[in-house]
């Protein structure tokens, strides 16, 4: 589990394409890896990557066909950067929300907007995850936790503060940009509880 509080911002450092999957190594910036050990789980922009190699600042990690099909990672260039967190500890504070790192779907950038010192961004979503997404809930969009300002039926807005954008990878990111989204746990918890077929929006 996750909190989508960035830690650091990171690049991949190489692809290496293998049997329908992919091995990335991805630098790890200013994230201390002096207690990650193989087998941990570190986000990256949003999804859980399990650690199956550390070379000094890098580590690496496969990524199945299903994972390349879900999110984003499969189209990052060499040298992109990637938001990164590393798993949850139970004695950590939980700063912004539970987050899995199971991506539901991939977004759009559909617009920028000044807001004084802020930031307004709307973002394009699959319909079917619309009805997961509610006015002052919670998103997470490349492993930040963010609040969202506005849901429609296929779109959400939210507002990005200076910190936010300083230290996480949407200071360089622009419009028709493409982002991995994971809804709130609780809303699909929720929607299981209430007896509700996923395809009944």
């Amino acid at each position: 589990m996750f909190t989508g509080i960035i830690q650091a911002v990171g690049s991949i450092a190489s692809r290496e394409e293998h049997s329908g999957g992919l091995r990335l190594a991805i630098g790890a910036g200013a994230l201390d890896l002096g207690d990650v050990a193989i087998g941990d789980s570190i986000a990256v922009a949003g999804v859980c990557l399990t650690v199956v190699a550390i070379e000094g600042t890098r580590w690496f990690a496969d990524l199945s066909a299903e994972t390349l099909a879900r999110t984003t990672l499969g189209g990052l260039a060499v040298g992109a950067r990637v938001n990164l967190e590393k798993a949850l500890r139970l004695a950590d504070r939980l700063g912004g929300h539970l987050v899995s790192g199971h991506v539901d779907g991939i977004g759009t950038v559909l617009a920028i907007d000044d807001e004084g010192a802020s930031q307004r961004w709307r973002f394009r979503i699959p319909r079917a995850l619309a009805r997961y997404i509610a006015v002052k809930g919670s998103i997470c969009v490349d492993g930040t936790s963010l609040t969202v300002n506005e849901a429609g039926e296929e779109a959400f807005g939210v507002t990005l503060i200076p910190h936010t954008l300083a230290v996480t990878t949407f200071g360089a990111r622009a419009v028709g940009d493409a982002v991995n989204i994971e809804v709130d746990l609780m809303a699909r918890y929720a929607e299981r509880l209430a007896g509700v077929p996923p395809d009944a929006a």
